[in-house]
């Protein structure tokens, strides 16, 4: 008989500063040993959610609370935080705000110097546990020189460590590249089956996710728990797709094709779905998909020539000889594994830093002799952690700073930050203090607070991580209509979905160098390049390989316009 280990029973939570409650009449059960995906848009209470699983409600959050949560036999509202601790452990998906030791052996070693544990059989704990999560070789490093899947595997072992019967994991793959994040859900899935614990997993990658089964899907909107179902189930319906959240590509084509789901096998595991007729069905739909057409833009807006930089400190390389070319109008992604040089590029045609060697140049003046503000008049930059970017305490105020400084009119300053709020889906949030915002909606205001500027071009890094499908897609469409009024704009991104459905260009960098600049497309059908920038080959190649359809690479392309040319209607 199935253990319950974490209990909803008619839950209602409502904070203190909230006019409605945030969870209503949630009444469900988590089993021991159970890997349960819980999905949703923004704002719809899965992190309310696992706040009541590791007791950060009602212990740090305070509001009203209706029914009751058991977790492991422990009521939450009669349970301290620190007694709830031994229960759950909690990876968050802001990996540097969970460090404590300076070194990784110490950062591992915390809840058991906590707990007094000798020191020979800590450091064994800890030589055990950082093996398993292969960080053996780096126990003397410092967890913030680590990559970021490394940052992710030094919390993962901090937390197991304790041998907590849960582990709740809040959007883990964030903020990582496409390999670190595939390796990151295969070691969930083998800590899982090691450690036989109950795994909670938090994310919008839903298609990342189930890379390694799981037993459930808990779907929340608004609150509620709409769906809890076998993956197999829920991808039949249309419950994802309604809730605003991305199902996983392929299963979108089988619709598109008109293949009846209920006939499909093995659903949810790309490596083994069949049904009778799916080839058949898809070849049909693919002769009747118009052939993509491609952009040409030749002005060139921003030329860069044998740019290097090495980092002061320890003079290793980070750009190496970079050369390129954007032109103005074009969409264009930078892609490559953590620490390959992408941001530190950006930083550099923006005046952040300055290279060691190499020129730049806009429209043919030389760009090197531009000021950071003379760059920031033609070029706007939006970073990957919002909290370095925020200075004022409001969102609006936010938003019109740079307007203000640049002595624009009232009038015309809130024309635009209204505009910038309401496509970056915060309007209804405009009074709000930036510190009642997720990181995801942080990310809309450091955004916004460049969008109302207008500049010639804009370079975001990493502009959808931590978004949800539906505000993903207003960004996204959002970016393309600046793009076709004439605005150049360069994405950082891990998010290879974005990468093949919004940029005609792709720039590949690896170890400091641009190894590929060639179509989206091309970028992830081919393994080499694949493998070696830390991708991930999209599921419709592997899909299209796994029918054994002539052409994957045609497949995949014609699959990318169609979809989006269905959701544009």
């Amino acid at each position: 008989m199935k253990q319950p280990l974490i209990q909803f029973k008619h839950f209602t939570f409502q904070y203190h500063s909230q006019a409605e409650p945030t969870l209503h009449d949630i009444d469900l059960t988590i089993y021991k040993g159970e890997k349960v995906l819980i999905v949703g848009p923004s704002g719809s209470g899965k992190s309310t959610f696992a706040q009541c699983i590791n007791g950060l409600i009602p212990n740090t959050y305070e509001g009203e609370i209706q029914g009751s949560v058991i977790i492991n036999s422990k009521e939450l509202t009669e349970t301290s935080l620190f007694d709830l601790s031994f229960d759950v452990g909690t990876v968050l998906q802001d990996t540097d705000g969970q460090f404590v030791g300076l070194t990784v052996g110490e950062d591992i070693a915390f809840a058991l110097e906590n707990d007094e544990v000798p020191l020979d059989k800590m450091r064994a704990e800890v030589e055990r546990w950082a093996k398993t999560v292969e960080l053996d070789q780096f126990l003397t490093h410092r967890p913030q020189d680590l990559s970021g899947g490394q940052k992710q595997r030094v919390s993962m072992a901090g937390v197991l460590i304790d041998e907590a019967p849960i582990l709740l994991f809040d959007e883990p793959l964030a903020n990582l590249d496409p390999a670190t994040g595939k390796e990151t859900v295969a070691l969930i899935d083998q800590l899982h089956k090691q450690t036989e614990t109950t795994v909670v997993i938090i994310e919008h990658r839903l298609e990342d996710v189930l890379y390694r089964p799981v037993d459930r899907i808990i779907v929340f909107n608004e609150g509620r728990v709409i769906a809890d179902m076998l993956p197999d189930e829920l991808l039949r319906t249309n419950i994802l797709s309604e809730q605003g959240i991305r199902e996983p590509l392929y299963v979108t084509a089988m619709k598109y094709a008109g293949v009846d789901l209920s006939t499909v096998a093995h659903l949810a595991d790309i490596e083994q779905v069949s049904s009778p007729d799916l080839k058949e069905k898809i070849s049909v739909w693919m002769k009747n998909i118009p052939e993509t057409t491609i952009n040409s833009h030749k002005h060139s807006q921003l030329r860069i020539e044998e740019l290097s930089y090495r980092y002061a400190k320890n003079g290793r390389k980070v750009l190496d000889s970079v050369t390129a070319t954007l032109n103005k109008g074009e969409m264009i992604s930078i892609v490559g594994k953590n620490g390959a040089g992408k941001s530190t590029l950006c930083k550099a045609i923006c005046g952040f830093i300055t290279p060691s060697k190499g020129q730049l140049s806009w429209e043919g003046q030389p760009f090197d002799q531009f000021s950071i503000k003379e760059r920031a008049d033609k070029i706007g930059f939006v970073m990957q952690n919002p909290n370095q970017m925020i200075s004022k305490k409001m969102i609006w105020e936010e938003v019109a700073l740079g307007l203000e400084l640049r002595g624009v009119a009232e009038e015309e300053i809130n024309r635009r930050v209204e505009n910038a709020l309401k496509v970056c889906g915060l309007y209804s949030f405009r009074k709000w203090p930036i510190s009642a915002l997720s990181f995801g909606q942080k990310k809309r205001v450091t955004i916004a607070s460049i969008l109302v500027l207008e500049p010639e071009m804009i370079i975001l890094d990493e502009p959808t991580a931590g978004q949800d499908f539906k505000h993903y897609t207003e960004m996204m469409t959002f970016l393309k209509t600046l793009n076709q009024s004439g605005m150049t704009v360069v994405m950082i991104t891990h998010d290879m979905h974005l990468m093949l459905e919004y940029t005609e260009r792709a720039l590949v960098v690896f170890d400091g160098q641009i190894i590929a600049d060639t179509r989206p497309v091309e970028v992830l059908t081919n393994e080499e390049l694949i493998h070696k920038a830390s991708l991930k080959e999209t599921s419709l190649f592997t899909f299209a390989k796994h029918l054994s359809l002539p052409d994957p690479y045609l497949f995949t392309e014609n699959f990318m316009t169609y979809d989006q040319e269905v959701r544009l209607k």
